[in-house]
């Protein structure tokens, strides 16, 4: 990743951590071999540019899906709310000129597809095998469970799933990203690798493969 996007990454509003972002920036190089990517939740672009210049690098394409409304946290009055990406005229959020701002500025207009719309619409006659999906939308029970249930069917064999903002103790953070870590691992169809900071990483298995038969 060259210098330069480093440095688009750094101005662009979000709530990533670098070491995490360079997580999904290797895994997208990697997934994007087997097939498109996808991700749920871009906001202003920040995860987007990561997982683009892995797509990029792969010859791959990244599926961005977002309503760009902003999250149940993100809403005015809420602990995350930031008036920059309010929009008076429509009197609601609208985070989506700022996420074109950033695919302009990291020269991804040819690698990013921008899906403008609730996750749950966009997946309803999805049919595209997936290399990899990342989900970073809503935290509450409900989004990050639809977002789960929408989309896992689609990872392929070898793909990976990955999911952000994942605190296994609750007086760190909300546990709607975890329940949905485990209840993948439960499902036996991914093998857990390791977490970087917040952020969980399964890898589907092959098929035929056992999550017994992969080395500890």
């Amino acid at each position: 990743m060259d210098d330069r996007l480093t440095g688009l990454i750094d101005r662009t509003k979000g709530f990533l951590d670098k070491e995490e972002g360079f997580r999904l920036y290797t895994v997208a190089r990697d997934a994007g071999r087997l097939g498109p990517c996808l991700e749920i939740g871009s906001y202003c672009g920040k995860s987007t540019l990561y997982l683009g210049a892995g797509c990029r690098e792969a010859g791959s394409v990244l599926f961005s899906v977002d309503h760009h409304t902003g999250s149940e946290e993100q809403q005015p009055g809420e602990g995350y709310f930031d008036p920059e990406t309010y929009d008076v005229r429509q009197g609601r959020m609208d985070t989506f000129p700022l996420f074109r701002k950033a695919l302009i500025q990291g020269d991804l207009e040819d690698t990013v597809v921008p899906i403008v719309s609730k996750s749950a619409v966009a997946a309803r006659r999805w049919a595209t095998p997936l290399g990899l999906v990342f989900i970073d939308g809503g935290h509450s029970f409900p989004a990050a469970f639809t977002d789960y249930q929408s989309w896992v069917g689609h990872i392929m064999p070898g793909g990976y799933l990955m999911v952000h903002d994942i605190f296994k103790n609750p007086e760190e953070g909300g546990q709607a990203p975890y329940y949905v870590y485990q209840k993948a691992l439960a499902s036996g169809l991914f093998h857990e690798l390791p977490m970087t900071k917040t952020l969980g990483v399964l890898k589907r298995l092959a098929c035929g493969e056992l999550p017994e038969d992969l080395p500890k």
